[in-house]
């Protein structure tokens, strides 16, 4: 296994910006205790704060987010012609400043946490209205004010903003292989959205990976990543169908994976991380 890992080469970085909508994959990115900066730092959220993800919404899967090149590199700040760039199906593009100020917006909510973001505006609230038929607003996680802990009996300390559990998640090109070779149609990784792709290890390997350096970075492996019907969900369309969901309960479920724990019904795809290192530095893929 040593020699395994050893040999593990990361091949691709994705930070998704928004929320449920599409990610982006970058040749580099800061690393900070939350996550890759800019990652699931917008939510889209409804009349009553109340977050809106695929699993309700799939159309958001369709929202292709852009940030400025220079976002990626580590000592980059906005300025005023500064934008989140968001474009959809049917909808003129949308900016939204990455420097204006912006209103409180309390009652935000994402799962089990609760609390205050930033409003970013009218124009923006109507653009995801007019797009998902409903009243929404897209509101940016409020690192100044606001700190959202992860499960604290998994990996104790740490925090992360909008993302589902915790800050980084990884996943194997290999992990991804095996299971196209089970399914009719081979599906893309963006199904799974991981932050960090690796190669070079044997399937389904990073399920018991507890200590990851890359680079000069220490990752801590603390959950695997359990699985809801998001990657049923076609990103090209927008439309769900029974697969990848239906073969990983064959092969990852609960069941098989832990069969004398108490059953979940869960099936499970790629390693949770935390980053050890508490300090913001730029981490390159190779």
């Amino acid at each position: 296994m040593e020699k395994a890992v050893a040999e593990v080469k990361v091949s691709s970085i994705f930070i998704y910006p928004v929320k449920s909508c599409r990610g982006i994959s970058v040749s580099q990115a800061p690393v900070t205790p939350t996550g890759f900066r800019w990652d699931r730092q917008w939510l889209v959220v409804n009349y009553k704060g109340r977050a809106y993800t695929q699993r309700v919404e799939p159309k958001l899967a369709l929202v292709e987010a852009q940030l400025p090149n220079e976002a990626f590199v580590e000592i980059w700040e906005p300025t005023e012609s500064s934008y989140l760039v968001l474009k959809a199906p049917g909808m003129d593009v949308l900016k939204v400043s990455l420097s204006t100020p912006k209103e409180i917006a309390d009652g935000v909510s994402v799962w089990e946490w609760s609390g205050a973001a930033l409003d970013e505006g009218a124009d923006a609230s109507k653009w995801f209205s007019d797009y998902l038929g409903k009243p929404c607003r897209l509101v940016c996680f409020n690192a100044a004010s606001e700190t959202r802990p992860v499960e604290p009996e998994y990996a104790p300390g740490h925090q992360t903003m909008f993302s589902d559990m915790y800050p980084y998640m990884l996943l194997s090109q290999e992990s991804l292989d095996a299971l196209n070779e089970l399914l009719k149609e081979p599906i893309p990784i963006n199904r799974f959205r991981p932050n960090i792709l690796v190669n070079g290890c044997e399937p389904f390997s990073e399920d018991l990976w507890t200590e990851i350096r890359i680079d000069k970075l220490t990752f801590q492996g603390v959950k695997l990543c359990s699985r809801c019907k998001v990657p049923t969900i076609d990103k090209k369309t927008g439309i769900a169908g029974p697969e990848p969901n239906d073969t990983l309960k064959k092969i990852r479920s609960d069941a098989v994976l832990r069969p004398t724990k108490k059953q979940q019904g869960r099936v499970y795809f790629g390693q949770n991380l935390v980053c050890r290192d508490s300090y913001r530095r730029r981490w390159e893929g190779t």
